[in-house]
């Protein structure tokens, strides 16, 4: 997979959950963490002073919003920059309709007062670093359809050449009317910001944005398809049990009934367990948005609490798997 509308990221958490249907297929953000920038970029390093007390997560496919309460258990303010790190863009060959991060509409609040936010991206190759690279070659760190092709045909033969002899770029066909390009590389993205936690004092900080949209439309749960090794993959990504099989059968028959379609909504929720100690209240509340729809996402715990959402609650909870939420949506 790869820059393209129908990519995954990584994720996950231990149970299948059974339900019904979106469609379309969204992107979602991280938990906060204290980064610093270095030699290698932006990383993100562990608090020993500042602990989340409560953290309450709600995924749909509309709208992605958190909110936490952290304290400063120290006895002086920390100044520190906050990251929100986005799952990476998989490097391959298909590239972006359209950059994603000003589809997002990223908010974020503390105390209740807006926050001011930057975007930090990050370029990787097989482990390196190549973002000063791109950025020499005035090539964008994200591979845009509409803006992409035309710098990369602009550049200088033998940049270019460079590009494509270091396997970066590779000649993707053409359009008729110019040469199309391939990228290879990795896109980590971190909305950052500067935040003082007043020493003594909790903090009430909370995040709001729209997932990436992109989409899948049948294929991968086709019964030919399932022989494949990789369908085990896609189980194991997403925790699906046997129940969630026969519903989806029963719906598909096989291919002779209903059509569909599959959302995938990744959240990195391991970077919250960068503060000191558990999170103390954990709440996550996924809704699949339709009741008709199948849904599956690892988690203990899971409770149906509405007709299209799930809740998992946890105390003094230490998180070391990210989530991958599926929901599968059925067309006529």
């Amino acid at each position: 997979m790869g820059f393209g509308h129908s990519r995954g990221t990584k994720g996950g958490l231990v149970a299948g959950v059974v339900g019904a249907v979106i469609a379309g297929s969204g992107v979602a953000s991280a938990n906060d963490s204290q980064a610093a920038f270095g030699i290698g970029g932006l990383t993100l390093t562990r608090s020993q002073d500042i602990r989340m007390d409560s953290e309450v997560l709600r995924i749909s496919r509309d709208r992605i919003s958190v909110d936490y309460v952290f304290t400063n258990t120290s006895a002086v303010d920390v100044d520190t920059l906050v990251a929100f790190p986005l799952p990476d863009v998989e490097n391959g060959i298909e590239k972006l309709p359209y950059d994603f991060k000003g589809e997002l509409d990223f908010k974020t609040t503390i105390d209740g007062r807006p926050a001011q936010l930057d975007i930090v991206e990050k370029a990787t190759f097989k482990g390196r670093d190549v973002t000063q690279r791109l950025r020499a070659a005035g090539l964008p760190i994200m591979p845009v359809h509409e803006t992409f092709d035309p710098l990369v045909n602009r550049l200088a033969p033998e940049v270019r050449q460079g590009l494509i002899a270091d396997g970066l770029i590779a000649d993707g066909g053409s359009d008729g009317s110019q040469t199309l390009w391939d990228a290879f590389w990795t896109v980590s993205t971190s909305v950052t910001r500067r935040q003082v936690f007043p020493a003594g004092r909790s903090v009430a900080v909370s995040h709001s944005y729209k997932p990436f949209l992109g989409g899948s439309v049948g294929g991968r749960f086709d019964r030919t398809w399932r022989r494949e090794a990789d369908f085990a993959k896609v189980r194991a990504e997403h925790c699906i049990d046997d129940t969630f099989m026969k519903g989806f059968d029963k719906r598909t028959k096989g291919g002779a009934g209903q059509t569909y379609s599959e959302v995938w909504i990744d959240y990195v929720l391991t970077s919250g367990a960068n503060w000191k100690g558990p999170i103390g209240d954990f709440r996550m509340l996924i809704d699949k948005g339709n009741a008709d729809a199948l849904v599956s996402f690892c988690a203990d715990g899971v409770k149906k609490v509405a007709p299209t959402v799930f809740e998992v609650a946890k105390k003094n909870f230490t998180p070391t798997r990210d989530v991958k939420v599926l929901i599968i949506d059925f067309t006529r």
